[in-house]
């Protein structure tokens, strides 16, 4: 399974891109995360405009196995969601990385405890 090298990641199964320009990030939910849940079936994704912080669940992934809660990675506003993984879930299943996007958040603070892509790796191993 690929792991994508310009991400972060938490332990929460997230992956998070555009920390390098320290305002906006983008948050979706790892293939590991995808694979291991199974044909995601419901999204329900934060509203815009919610302030959020770091850890605070901010909606939720349904797959045919569970439910499961999706995680702010770093503390901010909500400023976009992927409408389009609301309408057809199974794009997270097909595309994680890409058109599976869930969210964005302009970042208040910084992005502690994020995970590089070597730590995830590790991580995903020990829990396969």
């Amino acid at each position: 399974m690929s792991i994508p090298e310009e991400l972060s990641y938490t332990k929460e199964h997230e992956w998070v891109a555009g920390l390098d320009d320290g305002i906006t990030v983008t948050v979706g939910v790892t293939a590991f995360a995808a694979a291991s849940l199974g044909d995601v079936v419901f999204v329900q994704l934060p509203e815009v405009g919610a302030s959020v912080e770091r850890g605070d669940s901010v909606g939720e992934v349904e797959s045919t196995k569970s439910v499961n809660e999706i995680y702010a990675p770093v503390g901010g506003e909500i400023v976009e969601v992927n409408q389009a993984v609301a309408d057809d879930p199974s794009i997270v299943n097909g595309d994680p990385y890409g058109d599976g996007w869930m969210f964005k958040i302009r970042m208040a603070g910084d992005a502690e405890d994020l995970l590089s892509p070597e730590e995830y790796t590790a991580l995903t191993s020990s829990e396969s």
